[in-house]
């Protein structure tokens, strides 16, 4: 790994994945003199040798980094100094579904000794209103002996990191900004102008992490929504794939959703329960996102026993059955398999007996329960030594025609292929 620059730096992105890895390549080629400070050594120093760790940033985009005198360090010393310092470490989930702020927590207490008069504070990690206030702020102050919004400058940005996608990213999403005060406010959007073409700013700190929450409570809410049509089309033999293409055609007061497996990744299975935890704590019962959460959470299960249910139709047992899950990510042509409900799908369909094996070209290893998953390698000889293929996500290496002329049964959660024996959910 390269040594560190000389001298402070106009940025430090503290945690170099999904969210910040991006932050800190559009803030490099902006000009900004960038360091980056990850607990990972392995992600600090493949960033020193040119490799990205994250999709949508290529190796090339870190050579052009590193050419700007970007640096990745396990250091916390590169912080002294720095003029703006924007927290992006992931914010989870503790055993019993309530929020863990941990790494927020542990970052912000290694930034607060760190900084100096002048320095300005961002949060981007989603998290519930109050956040930045109540939990940033104080671990800032006592760490540095400073006071917020007269010292040093405090503000709140979310993330709007969408993996995968081409269309938008930092540059061109519109970035919300807020403070803790006014000022603090102003000094966020001169950080960001430079590189974000569009600020949008918020009233204070809640509205904006209020604002978070929403966008990704209401995907949550109308994906659970489709996800139980297509349940109640099945059973009253209505195509829901047609009726959704209808109802898509209206060109206003519809937001076309799909069914599927169940959602996965960072953002729609955590961020409606760091609502509702909030929500609940200040005696406050969001009933919608109840009852959307039974039924997201039901999917993996419906498509394990939709999968077992077309064993019996065809006449395989289950016992020893041997099944294909093709595409384990949780969404189309990331690497990514945070919160895939590929795991619940696999989960069932083993403890029913079947032999589950998957192929995905972007995951090396799948464990489910501890255990790793068989991976085929070879797609062709997968699909016909399979009782069974279940299409969870339709990359787009997948040859949806060819899947859809198997000689044997296809349950496809995407509605992306037709065949003689594809079965839809």
């Amino acid at each position: 790994m390269a040594p560190p620059a000389e001298g402070p730096a106009d940025l430090v992105v503290v945690g170099l994945g999904h969210v910040g890895l991006p932050l800190a390549r559009s803030a490099s080629a902006a000009g900004l003199r960038v360091l980056g400070l990850d607990v990972s050594a392995r992600v600090a120093s493949g960033l020193g040798a040119g490799r990205s760790h994250v999709g949508g940033v290529s190796d090339a985009d870190v050579t052009a980094m590193l050419g700007q005198d970007f640096r990745a360090s396990t250091d916390p010393e590169i912080v002294c100094g720095a003029r703006t310092v924007v927290l992006c470490v992931p914010t989870g989930l503790v055993a019993d579904g309530g929020p863990d702020l941990a790494q927020v927590e542990a970052a912000t207490s290694e930034v607060a000794t760190r900084i100096g008069p002048g320095t300005l504070v961002v949060l981007e990690s989603t998290s519930y209103p109050g956040t930045t206030e109540e939990v940033v702020r104080p671990l800032l102050e006592k760490g540095s002996g400073l006071v917020a919004g007269q010292d040093f400058a405090l503000a709140y940005s979310p993330q709007r990191i969408d993996p995968g996608n081409r269309k938008w990213g930092v540059e061109n999403t519109p970035k919300i900004v807020s403070g803790y005060t006014t000022d603090c406010a102003r000094r966020a959007v001169a950080f960001y102008s430079p590189f974000v073409k569009d600020i949008v700013l918020a009233k204070g700190t809640r509205e904006a992490e209020m604002a978070k929450l929403l966008e990704n409570t209401y995907r949550y809410v109308n994906i659970a929504l489709v996800d139980e049509v297509a349940l109640y089309c099945r059973q009253s033999g209505i195509d829901v794939w047609d009726v959704l293409h209808c109802a898509g055609t209206k060109p206003f007061g519809f937001g076309r959703f799909v069914p599927g497996p169940g959602v996965g990744g960072h953002c729609i299975p955590v961020d409606p329960r760091y609502l509702a935890a909030e929500a609940e704590r200040q005696g406050f019962s969001f009933r919608l996102l109840d009852a959307a959460r039974q039924v997201v959470d039901a999917m993996p299960g419906h498509v394990a026993r939709r999968a077992l249910g077309l064993l019996d139709e065809h006449g395989v047992r289950r016992d020893g059955a041997r099944v294909l899950l093709l595409g384990v990510t949780y969404k189309p042509d990331v690497a990514d398999i945070r919160e895939t409900p590929a795991r619940g799908v696999a989960t069932v369909l083993a403890e029913s007996g079947a032999l589950v094996t998957y192929h995905d070209p972007y995951v090396d290893r799948f464990h489910v329960g501890g255990t790793a998953l068989p991976r085929a390698t070879g797609l062709d000889e997968a699909l016909t030594s399979a009782d069974l293929v279940i299409l969870l996500q339709p990359h787009a290496c997948y040859d949806l025609g060819a899947l859809g002329r198997l000689d044997r049964p296809l349950l496809d959660t995407r509605g992306a292929v037709t065949g003689r024996f594809v079965t839809t959910l």
